[in-house]
């Protein structure tokens, strides 16, 4: 069985899955110009995924890891335990990406941060019959994602020539979204009302979902879904636990500079001193 439109939002809305699936927060599209940024922050007991789609973003983090995330990259940061970091714009105009917040089950909550890093050029990509996917996590058209999910992830970003389609599957027990990015599709059913740039369609359960290009221009549009933990998910801010405990735990931790912040004491990335932060 296919699945089924069950709600559709604007790109101005918030996701929250946060009871339902290993996804847990969309933030949608990430548009910014400098000197606006995410300064100096702090991050415990989640992923962050960050996929470029336009100019770039300067990344540092309190363990010396840094870098730039180009359009077309990806970095797929595992919190873990804590981790300190900022994420500012590296060029000229406005940077556009997307982030996804993915939970992490209780078990890898406190583990050690670390990266996954891969350059547009490395993303696993595939083409057949007008339909072109990147397969940043995941599987489609017959190629699959070096990237290692702890929490089983798919993350699809399909380009449709006008007249396309493709049917991708979705194990049962997931639940998943599409987010186009331009362009107009026809997901789930062929009677379904065409879905615009810049909306969100949570889908229901099945074993797949079908998408159509009836336009006269292409669709761009990210497919993600994940396996619910099936664990409670307490959130406050950049921290994401099972319990207001841990929360409660977590701030103090940060505040003091403990438990996995200790290296926050005596650090301010590049960017902050730059900027003024």
């Amino acid at each position: 069985m296919l699945l089924e439109i069950l709600v559709l939002w604007s790109e101005s809305s918030w996701l929250d899955l946060s009871m339902k699936a290993s996804v847990l927060l969309s933030e949608g599209a990430l548009e910014v110009s400098a000197p606006a940024g995410f300064p100096d922050h702090p991050h415990r007991g989640f992923e962050t995924v960050t996929y470029m789609l336009q100019g770039a973003v300067r990344h540092e983090d309190f363990e010396g890891h840094s870098g730039t995330i180009e359009a077309g990259d990806l970095q797929w940061m595992t919190a873990g335990r804590g981790i300190v970091h900022s994420e500012m714009p590296a060029s000229e105009g406005t940077q556009k990406g997307l982030q996804l917040w993915i939970n992490l089950s209780s078990k890898y909550k406190m583990i050690e941060p670390r990266y996954q890093e891969m350059n547009s050029r490395d993303i696993a990509e595939a083409s057949k019959d007008g339909v072109r996917v990147r397969v940043i996590a995941g599987e489609a058209l017959g190629i699959k994602s070096p990237i290692y999910t702890r929490t089983p992830t798919m993350f699809l970003d399909f380009t449709l020539k006008p007249g396309s389609q493709i049917r991708q599957p979705i194990p049962k027990s997931w639940n998943s979204f599409v987010y186009v990015l331009e362009g107009d599709g026809v997901f789930g059913t062929a009677r379904s009302s065409a879905v615009s740039a810049h909306h969100l369609v949570l889908l229901g359960s099945g074993d797949g979902v079908e998408a159509w290009n009836r336009s006269s221009k292409p669709l761009r549009f990210i497919l993600v879904g994940g396996e619910p933990l099936g664990e409670p998910v307490v959130q406050y801010g950049p921290f994401v636990m099972n319990s207001q405990e841990q929360i409660d735990q977590t701030i103090e931790d940060y505040e003091n500079c403990a438990n996995g912040f200790e290296k926050a004491r005596h650090w301010k990335s590049e960017s902050n001193v730059v900027f003024g932060y």
